[in-house]
C-alpha cells in the first residue's frame, strides 16, 4: 500500500495478494498453452510478456483512450485541480495527472500503474451533476484506489483475460497444427481452447470479486480521509438515478470499462447472478456508509 493518510484495509490487502498468486499461476498456465498452440515456447514466452509489458506501461493511455478523455491542466480546470491538490495535501500522498472525458455518462476512474504514474479522470457528466462536496467525495474514493494499489493490481489481473482471449482468436482464425496430423490438430485445438477458456473464466470470477470488495474499501476510505460519509451517498443515489437517463448505445460503448469506474454504467440488462456484478449493490455501499456516520458521529 502507498504511504499515505487513507484508512488501510488488510482485508483488501489480502485480497490483492491471494488474487495476484492466482493469476500468475493462470498467466503461467496460459503461457504454456500459448507455446504449445504456436509449437513455440520462446514465442508463448515473448507474447505472454509482451502483453503484460504493453498492459503495464500504457494501461493510464488505454484507460483514457478508451473512454476519450484528455489530460487537462490546472489553467484549463482549476476548480477540479484545486480539489485534487487539497485531497492529495490532506492524504499526503503525490498528486495524479488530471482528466476530462467530455461524454455525458456521470462518472469518474483511476488508472496507472503507480502513484506517480497515476492519473485521474471524471466526466463533463458527472461534474454537471453533482456539488462541490459531492465532487471532492467522489475524487477521495479515485484518489484512495490509488493509494491503496488496487489500480494496479486490477491492471496487471486484466492481462491473463486479454491473453485468453487472443489465444482463443488466434486458434480460431489461424492454421495452426496443420504440418501435424489432423487428428493430433485437432485435438491440440480442442485442449488449447479449453485451457483458455477456464483461464479466462477464472481471471473473470477473481478480478469481479476483488472489484466489489475494492469499492467498498474505497468508499470507506475516502469518507474517512473527508470526514463527510453523507456526501458521497449523495453522490453515489444522484448518479445511480442518472444512469438510467443515458442512452444506452453510450452505456453499451463504456460498459468494458465497468471495473475501473465509480458506479458502473448498466444497459438495462441483469447479471446472471451478483458473482459477476463488478460493483457491490447501491445498497450495501450506502448502508456501509450510514454506519461510517454513525462512528463518525462517535469520536
Amino acid at each position: 500500500m502507498a504511504s499515505s493518510r487513507f484508512a488501510p484495509d488488510r482485508g483488501l490487502s489480502f485480497r490483492m495478494g491471494l488474487t495476484m498468486v492466482v493469476l500468475a499461476l493462470l498467466y503461467v498456465v496460459l503461457i504454456g498453452a500459448i507455446s504449445l498452440g504456436t509449437s513455440s515456447w520462446v514465442l508463448g514466452v515473448i507474447i505472454g510478456l509482451g502483453v503484460l509489458w504493453g498492459q503495464w506501461f500504457f494501461s493510464d493511455r488505454l484507460a483514457l483512450a478508451g473512454m476519450g478523455a484528455r489530460e487537462v491542466s490546472p489553467a484549463e480546470e482549476p476548480e477540479l485541480h484545486a480539489l485534487i491538490d487539497r485531497l492529495c495535501a490532506l492524504a499526503d500522498m503525490p498528486k495524479p495527472r488530471v482528466a476530462i472525458s467530455d461524454t455525458d455518462i456521470p462518472n469518474a476512474f483511476a488508472a496507472g500503474r503507480s502513484p506517480e504514474r497515476a492519473v485521474v479522470a471524471v466526466t463533463r457528466g458527472l461534474q454537471r451533476r453533482l456539488d462541490e462536496r459531492e465532487l471532492e467525495a467522489v475524487l477521495s474514493h479515485e484518489l484512495s484506489h490509488v493509494a491503496h494499489r488496487d489500480v494496479l493490481v486490477m491492471t496487471v489481473a486484466s492481462v491473463v483475460g486479454v491473453l485468453a482471449g487472443f489465444l482463443t482468436r488466434m486458434l480460431l482464425w489461424s492454421g495452426l497444427g496443420n504440418n501435424r496430423g489432423n487428428n493430433n490438430a485437432a485435438i491440440m485445438v480442442l485442449i488449447v481452447t479449453v485451457v483458455a477458456a477456464v483461464v479466462y473464466a477464472v481471471s473473470y470470477v477473481l478480478t469481479r470479486l476483488l472489484s466489489r470488495y475494492r469499492e467498498l474499501a474505497a468508499d470507506r476510505a475516502g469518507a474517512i480521509l473527508t470526514g463527510q460519509p453523507s456526501a458521497l451517498a449523495s453522490a453515489l443515489t444522484k448518479i445511480s438515478g442518472d444512469m438510467s437517463r443515458i442512452p444506452r448505445k453510450d452505456l453499451r460503448a463504456a460498459e468494458p470499462y465497468n471495473a475501473f469506474f465509480f458506479v458502473p454504467a448498466l444497459t438495462g440488462k441483469l447479471d446472471i447472478a451478483s458473482l459477476f456484478a463488478s460493483h457491490p449493490p447501491l445498497e450495501k455501499r450506502l448502508e456501509q456508509l450510514s454506519r461510517i456516520s454513525v462512528e463518525l458521529g462517535r469520536e
